[in-house]
């Protein structure tokens, strides 16, 4: 562990002392303050002597995503006791049903779009990011945003959480979207660590089918139109890498039929039984070949291709798709 991610952590642990003496005081040192402050003073000690981040049984590391979501864990996950590892295994099933109630509703209407998405953890949670948001009041436009953060596991799912609450929260200002990636970004960089970060698409729509979208470092939103297959760029870093980093949108128009296609590299760096990578080239092919129908049947075919590809195996990574088409 880097002295620069050690150091972060000690930043919280202080901040957790100074609550929990603050709380002390108000209402008297009870047995589980007195247990959480020894929890704290003993993670403390050991940033100090260099041995922080490794079970107290194994001397490994214990896993980044259980210290960042709770920074006294002291062992891991091959050591928990049989109590230990049925409360984790109720706080996994906790956070996946919080996770899956942030998830769009799937029949959300649209004004002058149809839209499909599928949302699929690799493991109990995902890092992944999916949002349909129409602003309160707004009758003619919504935003839509597909997003990826580093790493996988609780750690990951926590800053996806986070991600969805400031997007929904910033979604209701009226900024236009360039400063709204900007507020998302210094926020997600001044919370989060220095070793996650988030690719991410965020786009405004209306219903006359303008659509107007900022990518920050994401795999590039595809339109299929009827003379071929048109790019979004990427137009900024992904969130988290600097807090003052400066975004820009690209603007463009979908007529009747035209489909708009996100996506994270949960599909296009998908791997088949010999290594391959599932690949860009084939996202755009099947984009050409089943673009022209409803979303709904566009991802099926997206997700019938990469279960014929990868032989139906385990996902080793989180994903998503979310399809638009303009009506």
């Amino acid at each position: 562990m880097t002295s620069q991610i050690e150091g972060i952590f000690a930043r919280q642990l202080h901040e957790r002392r100074k609550r929990l003496e603050e709380a002390a005081a108000r209402s008297g040192r009870s047995e589980e303050l007195t247990h959480l402050l020894r929890d704290v003073d003993r993670a403390l000690d050991k940033i100090n002597n260099g041995t922080y981040g490794l079970c107290e049984i194994c001397k490994d590391s214990i896993e980044p995503e259980r210290l960042t979501a709770d920074p006294l864990i002291r062992y891991c996950l091959d050591h928990l006791t049989s109590t230990e590892q049925r409360a984790l295994e109720m706080d996994l099933e906790l956070a996946r049903q919080i996770q899956t109630g942030l998830l769009p509703r799937k029949e959300i209407l649209l004004p002058g779009w149809e839209n499909a998405y599928h949302y699929e953890p690799s493991g109990p949670v995902s890092g992944d990011y999916c949002d349909i948001i129409v602003p309160k009041g707004s009758d003619d436009t919504f935003f839509f945003i597909v997003g990826d953060i580093t790493g996988k596991g609780i750690a990951a799912s926590i800053l996806m959480s986070q991600l969805h609450a400031t997007f929904r929260a910033l979604a209701a200002t009226g900024l236009p979207l360039h400063q709204l990636m900007g507020r998302a970004n210094r926020i997600f960089c001044e919370a989060s660590l220095i070793t996650h970060f988030a690719t991410l698409v965020c786009g405004l729509a209306n219903s006359d089918g303008n659509v107007e979208i900022s990518n920050a470092g994401h795999c590039l939103p595809l339109v299929l139109r009827s003379e071929g297959v048109d790019r979004f760029p990427s137009s900024g870093l992904p969130l988290g890498i600097t807090c003052d980093g400066k975004y820009t949108t690209e603007r463009s128009h979908l007529k009747h039929g035209e489909m708009l296609l996100l996506y994270t590299d949960g599909l296009s760096e998908s791997t088949g039984n010999t290594g391959e990578r599932y690949g860009d080239d084939r996202v755009v092919d099947i984009l050409k070949s089943e673009g022209s129908t409803l979303p709904s049947r566009l991802i099926a075919a997206y997700l019938e291709d990469l279960n014929s590809f990868a032989s139906n195996r385990q996902r080793s990574d989180d994903l998503t798709l979310l399809a638009l088409r303009k009506v």
